[in-house]
């Protein structure tokens, strides 16, 4: 209610209720999101504010609120205390995005040890045979905590062909001293899937062809995926007065991919037919980030104010090489079976790609005399500096640095203590471009492209129930070529409406859902073919509905995921139609043996609606998962 943000939380609670695997399913309930992979593939990316986030190979999920320590494709939930999701640039406040994302931060907080002793196993299966077992422990002595938490989860899943594993161990220590407060957040996991889900291209001046059933899967069963992560976050933080607090964190993670499969299948024509070449790819990606900084709390005169001062630090390097196989083909509705293809794995993996993203902050929240104005000014500034490689040869082949400051400035009014009025201007900020060597400006290096956001909102709070409504505008530019010319002068306006409500309606009667209305638009381009389009998958409607009832002892759940025609490509002469979404579900809370139960059922897309589920920024197309029953049982011990 203090923040001039529109700021959403998912708790640990509700991931655990909802059965939510990945982030794919947690953020699939939040009208301003949506999800533009595939269920069953090698990464969760979504659309925020109609802008793309977590798109590539590089991760955009903070963890504890910093980059580059997240498991570089999925997070799994069990390790989860809670997902924020800030709507938005947030340049100033979380730093550049890795992959230079504008459209909001996702912010994954992990579990920390808890008051009282905790040791709950939990069970899941889902079709055709996927069983899984979590292990969650929870351990304090004194200042000492601990909470461990353990993943197996193996088998058959509803995807023609597929099967998949996934082994997750993850560690959270923490100190709570008088003064002296540390945590220390180890996880690794890795994960393995034959028959991987692949998005599709579409070929240009075909209409999108209908969906296959939600079950079919046209990536070969010789095909495979294989990722293992090892993250770790360290943070400490000490009060060196009782108003002003020093802290830091340092962290990193190490990624190794393997993949043979398909790459990107193109549907050819309105029958369904694809051709895609398999390939043989490796991927090493190391991220690392340290970060360090001072919080104070000061009163002059009648005003409060807290001040913050950071310098941080990221950096990234991505190795990869791949050899091609034959191409194959195939078709969306009845698959074709092709002979196994032996293609060797590279056999270097030679770096490509290096970058490093460094800033300097400083804020300020001021909470005027009376307490109803709250004041937030601030200012980074951040330097970008990225070098790529030739894979064969090892030489730079270009080189970008440059510097950007990005402002902050919010206001809050609390009209009265359960009504909070809010504006923001804020920005983000994308790597400029270099201009490509069939320019007659070769190599010139842009600036960084600064996104500006105007938002204003109110938060209102009734009993235990919130209501939010909010207005914003976003323009975010990029680079164009203009006849023999590249140009930093492309530009992609977003305007939108957002309402949401969450929280207990009546006893017994929860209630979570949304509209987002976009109006989104290519306000500048150098082609009368794409000017004023849409840009390429942001729908003008996206609503989701969900509630709970309490009947005795059994909770009966159900949702609604609504979202509308999104075009495939910058034109709009392709397109994948509006879709609907059901959801139903059940669980008990209940005594067996003295041990406290909860047994959960969950059927997603009850009515098995076939329909394309998302649309990538760079215009591939991702099937929907079919029905499927996900039945669970979590145990304290």
């Amino acid at each position: 209610m203090d923040l001039p943000f529109s700021v959403t939380g998912y708790t640990s609670r509700r991931m655990q209720d909802q059965q939510a695997v990945t982030l794919a399913e947690v953020l699939g309930a939040d009208p301003s999101a949506r999800f533009t992979g595939q269920i069953g593939g090698v990464t969760d990316s979504f659309f925020l504010r109609g802008f793309p986030i977590n798109e590539g190979n590089l991760s955009e999920v903070a963890l504890d609120g910093v980059y580059g320590v997240s498991p570089n494709y999925h997070l799994f939930t069990e390790y989860l205390e809670r997902v924020e999701v800030l709507k938005g640039p947030a340049a100033l406040l979380y730093g550049m995005a890795p992959n230079s994302s504008v459209g909001g931060v996702i912010n994954a907080v992990p579990k920390r040890s808890l008051a009282a002793d905790l040791t709950r196993m939990t069970f899941d299966y889902a079709p055709d045979s996927q069983f899984g077992t979590a292990l969650d422990v929870s351990r304090r002595s004194g200042a000492f905590g601990l909470r461990f938490n353990g993943l197996h989860r193996q088998g058959d899943t509803p995807l023609d062909k597929q099967d998949a594993r996934a082994d997750v161990a993850a560690l959270s220590l923490d100190w709570r001293g008088e003064r002296l407060r540390a945590t220390l957040d180890v996880i690794e996991q890795y994960q393995k899937v034959n028959a991987p889900t692949r998005p599709f291209l579409v070929a240009a001046n075909l209409p999108v062809p209908a969906a296959p059933d939600g079950g079919r899967n046209v990536t070969q069963d010789w095909g495979w995926w294989r990722s293992n992560d090892v993250s770790a976050l360290g943070h400490v933080e000490y009060d060196i007065a009782a108003n002003a607090t020093v802290f830091g964190d340092l962290g990193a993670t190490k990624s190794d991919i393997s993949r043979l499969s398909e790459q990107t299948p193109t549907i050819l024509n309105a029958r369904g037919d694809t051709s895609a070449t398999p390939m043989h790819w490796k991927f090493q990606i190391n991220r690392a980030d340290a970060d360090t900084g001072v919080r104070a709390a000061v009163r002059i005169g009648a005003t409060v104010h807290a001040l913050v001062a950071t310098v941080n630090g990221y950096h990234d390097r991505i190795a990869n090489a791949s050899n091609a196989g034959t191409p194959v083909l195939s078709n969306i509705y009845q698959p074709v079976a092709m002979p196994a293809q032996a293609i060797a794995a590279p056999q270097r993996v030679p770096k490509l790609s290096e970058s490093t993203l460094s800033g300097l902050a400083l804020a300020d929240m001021a909470t005027l005399p009376g307490g109803r104005v709250l004041v937030t000014v601030g200012v980074r500034r951040q330097r970008v500096a990225s070098e790529n490689f030739n894979g064969a040869t090892g030489a730079r082949t270009s080189r970008y640095d440059e510097t950007a400051v990005t402002p902050l400035a919010g206001i809050v009014f609390k009209a009265t203590p359960a009504t909070s009025v809010y504006a923001n201007y804020i920005e983000g900020l994308a790597k400029g471009d270099i201009a490509p060597n069939t320019s007659s400006n070769a190599g010139q290096v842009f600036a960084p492209y600064k996104t500006k956001q105007y938002e204003a909102g109110v938060k209102a709070v009734r009993g235990d129930l919130l209501a939010t409504a909010a207005v914003f505008q976003i323009t975010k530019p990029s680079g164009q070529m203009y006849g023999t010319v590249y140009s930093a002068d492309s530009e992609q306006r977003n305007r939108g409406l957002e309402l949401a409500l969450s929280g207990t309606a009546v006893a017994g009667v929860r209630l979570l859902g949304g509209v987002t209305l976009l109006d989104a638009e290519l306000t500048r381009t150098n082609s009368t073919t794409t000017l004023n389009k849409r840009p390429p998958g942001v729908a003008k409607a996206q609503a989701n509905v969900g509630g709970e009832w309490d009947v005795g002892a059994v909770t009966l759940t159900g949702a609604v995921t609504y979202t509308g025609k999104q075009y495939v490509n910058q034109a709009n002469t392709q397109s994948v139609p509006a879709w609907t979404k059901v959801d139903v579900g059940a669980r008990l809370r209940t005594v067996i043996a003295g041990r406290p139960t909860t047994v959960r059922a969950g059927l997603m897309n009850a009515f098995d609606k076939r329909y394309w589920g998302g649309v990538a920024s760079y215009g591939t197309i991702s099937q929907a998962a079919p029905r499927t029953l996900q039945l669970s049982a979590a145990i304290d011990l």
